[in-house]
């Protein structure tokens, strides 16, 4: 005990004197440890975000030369096209709706859809007893009137001989002037009595003529060759063909279909009567159809603020796959080539400054987007691995590849696009773009 106490009377002196007589309690030593080592652990958490930020500001945005990825192609040989693209239906070049002329109940369809026909085949018929009863009412009022017509030149030939007899008469004063008068009167009235028979006998013919006419149809045939596509009348139905025309079978020439394609107003200039068009099916995405641009419609069709031309052109269909309304993928090429060096259209850049006149030049951006290229540049990577930039000359362009005309041999890598593999886009880019570096701690 009483060393205890002498011991902190000894703390409360001066460090300097108390030094040589100090004796530590361990329990004591082990307590001030333990506060400076909790201490040391309170800086870890920020030591280790320091850190983190720092390496992530480093990869973020530091140059790295290794996070650097480069996307080649190669140049190789193929077939390029530059097209204006479209969406298009098909239909038949030529199609007939045949119908009614003629009211009454439809007796007999002797086709069914999906049926070839030939021109002037039977198709249908109408029931004729209204039109036949009609006719015959016709043929006996004809042969009334026939009758009448020989009554009434029966008395004109009298009214003839009454006026010879009547003349003679006056002539030796038998009878008077009047009675002579009154004959010639009677024989003008005989003579327009047969005229008005005649009309109406030329009338009642025009009449049962156009019965016969309707008679006719009641059977109808059809107007040209082809397949049946559709039949909207049924067998048993009462046609009124009054005031419109009832369609009883849709004819369509299948054997030559056209393409109506809807082009846009920004491309409908780039057509021309004549250039090479070809469409693929939704079944047939491999196979093309080929054809001729022959017609561009000038009334357009406005949809949602939309304003789209039709363009046609026909394609043959011998083996008839192809059939009305499908939807077609229409392209009508503008440039073509084959077997020509080719490039992804992203290896190019603007074309180098000096080369050809400035429109030349501008060419090389403009006109390299779509269609004829120009002048252009592309980053070429060499045997050794180091890069090269090259002025070539580019022909047919789209949005995917470009035709090469000189400045490249088959087998060379191109630089498609650089960028970082961890954000896709290299620092000089972005400070370019005017991007602000954030602050590094």
């Amino acid at each position: 005990m009483n060393k205890t106490i002498k011991t902190a009377r000894a703390d409360t002196t001066p460090r300097e004197e108390a030094a040589p007589n100090v004796t530590f309690i361990p329990g004591a030593v082990k307590k001030v440890k333990r506060r400076r080592r909790s201490r040391s652990w309170l800086w870890l958490p920020v030591v280790l975000a320091v850190a983190g930020a720092a390496w992530y500001g480093w990869t973020r945005y530091g140059e790295n030369p290794a996070s650097t990825a480069m996307v080649t192609e190669a140049v190789v040989r193929g077939d390029i096209e530059n097209s204006v693209t479209a969406v298009g239906t098909l239909d038949a070049v030529n199609s007939v709706d045949a119908g009614a002329q003629v009211s009454g109940q439809l007796k007999a369809l002797h086709v069914t859809i999906g049926d070839r026909v030939t021109q002037d085949q039977l198709v249908a018929e109408i029931d004729p007893a209204t039109i036949e009863n009609r006719i015959e009412i016709d043929q006996a009022e004809l042969a009334n009137l026939q009758a009448q017509l020989i009554s009434k030149k029966a008395q004109l030939v009298l009214k003839q001989a009454n006026i010879d007899r009547q003349r003679n008469l006056v002539e030796t004063r038998s009878v008077a002037q009047s009675t002579l008068d009154q004959a010639i009167a009677d024989l003008a009235a005989a003579e327009a009595d047969v005229n008005a028979i005649e009309a109406q006998i030329r009338k009642q013919q025009a009449t049962l003529a156009g019965d016969k006419v309707d008679l006719g149809y009641t059977k109808i045939y059809a107007p040209i060759s082809g397949t049946i596509v559709a039949n909207p009348a049924k067998a048993g139905q009462t046609l009124n063909a009054n005031q419109t025309t009832p369609t009883i079978v849709t004819i369509a020439d299948l054997s030559t279909m056209t393409v109506k394609a809807q082009v846009s107003e920004a491309d409908v200039t780039r057509l021309k009567i004549g250039m090479d068009a070809y469409f693929t099916l939704l079944g047939q995405p491999g196979k093309h159809f080929a054809g001729k641009l022959r017609q561009i419609q000038p009334m357009p069709d406005t949809a949602n603020n939309v304003v789209l031309y039709y363009a046609l052109f026909d394609v043959p269909n011998p083996e008839g796959e192809l059939m009305m309304s499908m939807s077609a993928q229409v392209f009508f090429v503008q440039a073509a080539a084959k077997d020509v060096l080719i490039v992804p259209s992203g290896a190019l850049s603007h074309p180098a400054k000096g080369s050809g006149d400035a429109a030349a030049q501008g060419s090389g951006r403009r006109d390299g987007q779509r269609g004829e290229g120009g002048k252009a540049q592309v980053t070429v990577v060499t045997a050794s691995g180091a890069l090269e930039t090259r002025d070539v000359e580019v022909g047919i362009r789209n949005r995917v590849s470009a035709e090469i005309k000189s400045g490249l041999e088959e087998g060379e890598k191109v630089v498609v696009s650089t960028g970082s593999t961890g954000s896709g886009t290299t620092r000089d880019n972005r400070n370019q773009r005017g991007m602000r570096m954030p602050p590094m701690f």
